[in-house]
């Protein structure tokens, strides 16, 4: 996929498959929408006071209009000017862009970016772009018949219209947005994917293959008996129920001109994604209906490696280590019972009171780990609690933190690519639901506030470096007839990553 910038003032003049142009619900019309209603003798006006509303993510197609050389117009509908921001801009050009897609067009020019909106940038607004066009052209068909795959999109090249003074500005974030869309790209086909494909061992072949691709990533695969070696007891717990071995990865981002003695080097940021590639609850076994999407419990470890692929392609000025302890949680006479205590590599005792509450059992020992780089600071993301969806919905991901700094930090990425966090309670308090009679610590705490204790458990974990955990079980995926990974939060760390780096 191709992006440019256009800089010619004569917009009419353009020649192209289809030229996007924004309006607004209250008949305002952007810049270029105003230039090209001049030059078509007031045909958008028209169309405005007649069938077009211009609701938020509406869109209508004009063909051949008198004075314009582009073969269609489309009128991208924006809502009301005054509640224009961001969001809205992402979602006019996702409009076009999966309009492009489904008409089979090769390239199309966009000047939405050119329209000033509040709390966004020409750089943040063109990264929108590339990552709304990124999003229109996923497909998932790697498990299709050959008779039932769709023909792949045509689309080949976006061209955003912009004055020529802000060209390099465009193009910084149009290929900031390109290396997000391929990373969340990569994580919606590795969360699509069936639970018999995606194994914990594709998963460590599928880091291999990053470190393959781009020069700045090296991949190391622990297998069990590395990982025993390590004494990581409650990760290897969950694995027991299965035939599927674990693997703990670790896949390193370092920048391709850093010299490894060098001076005032900053402490790497360490990623940490829960990799349970299926997750039937183990003896504590989940209802069957909707189980299969149970495949999707892997989404965390799923968008560290679309991170670190965004990273890689950006070659980011900061290091970055992504950690995956990866998985199944199956039913078996070797798997974990409720009552059984295990020994963290912390050496913390565990008392598993559910052994469907097993993605903190994998991740503390990963947050143990973590302690070796000296980290600057440590995210965990995770499909951890269906109780973060009760109290978010699928809307914001919940964000758990100590530190104001980071968690404030993760909370402008989110705000700034659209991929929304909201701060969630950590009081001391909460600890309590978590005693154990019989172990240092309880893996659950109760209904109450399930999504807080699940957090709390987390914590007795990160004492050494600042943290925060991502509970994306509301975000990572969708129901339904749309069922599919979402992507998310790759644009909110890849974001967070950037504003880190030198």
């Amino acid at each position: 996929m191709e992006f440019s910038t256009q800089t010619t003032a004569s917009l009419h003049q353009i020649k192209t498959a289809a030229l996007a142009v924004g309006v607004f619900a209250d008949g305002i019309l952007s810049p270029a929408a105003d230039i090209i209603d001049h030059a078509s003798n007031g045909a958008l006006r028209d169309v405005l006071k007649t069938e077009f509303k211009a609701k938020a993510n509406t869109h209508l197609v004009l063909r051949n209009l008198p004075g314009v050389a582009a073969i269609r117009v489309i009128l991208v509908g924006l809502g009301k000017q005054d509640a224009y921001n961001a969001a809205a801009h992402a979602g006019g050009e996702f409009v076009f862009a999966n309009y492009c897609v489904g008409a089979n067009l090769a390239e199309g020019v966009s000047t939405l970016a050119a329209i000033d909106c509040s709390n966004s940038t020409l750089r943040a607004r063109t990264r929108a772009t590339a990552m709304a066009t990124g999003r229109a052209m996923y497909q998932y068909n790697l498990t299709l018949g050959k008779q039932d795959r769709p023909a792949p999109p045509k689309l080949k090249k976006i061209s955003v219209w912009i004055a020529r003074t802000q060209a390099t500005e465009a193009q910084t974030g149009l290929r900031e947005g390109q290396a997000i869309a391929n990373g969340m790209n990569l994580t919606r086909l590795l969360g699509d994917l069936p639970p018999n494909i995606c194994t914990p061992t594709y998963l460590g072949n599928t880091a291999k293959k990053l470190a393959k691709e781009f020069k700045s990533l090296k991949a190391e695969v622990l297998n069990t008996k590395e990982i025993e070696a390590l004494k990581m007891g409650s990760f290897l717990s969950v694995a027991r129920g299965s035939y599927e071995p674990p693997v703990f990865i670790v896949l390193k981002h370092t920048p391709t001109g850093a010299k490894p003695a060098q001076k005032n080097r900053k402490a790497p940021i360490v990623l940490v994604g829960k990799g349970i590639t299926f997750d039937a609850g183990g003896i504590s076994l989940k209802p069957a209906a909707n189980m299969d999407e149970m495949k999707y419990d892997m989404c965390g470890a799923a968008s560290v490696l679309g991170t670190l692929r965004a990273v890689a392609e950006l070659d980011l000025d900061r290091e970055v280590i992504a950690l995956i302890p990866s998985c199944e949680n199956l039913p078996s006479g070797r798997a974990n019972k409720p009552g059984d205590v295990v020994t963290s590599m912390s050496g913390k005792t565990i008392e598993i009171l559910n052994t469907d509450a097993e993605g903190r059992l994998v991740l503390c020992d990963a947050l143990t780990y973590a302690e070796r780089f000296k980290p600057a600071a440590v995210i965990d993301i995770a499909t951890l609690t269906g109780a973060c969806v009760v109290a978010l919905g699928h809307i914001n991901t919940g964000l758990f933190s100590k530190d104001d700094a980071l968690a404030e930090s993760l909370l402008q990425a989110g705000r700034d690519t659209c991929d929304t966090a909201w701060r969630m309670p950590l009081d001391d308090a909460y600890q309590e639901q978590l005693r154990s009679n019989f172990a240092d610590i309880a893996n659950i705490g109760g209904p109450p506030a399930g999504a807080v204790t699940a957090a709390c458990f987390l914590s007795r974990f990160t004492d050494s470096y600042p943290w925060a955990h991502l509970d994306i079980a509301g975000t990572a995926w969708r129901s339904g007839k749309d069922k599919g990974a979402s992507g998310r939060p790759v644009p909110l760390l890849v974001q967070y990553l950037l504003g880190q780096s030198s």
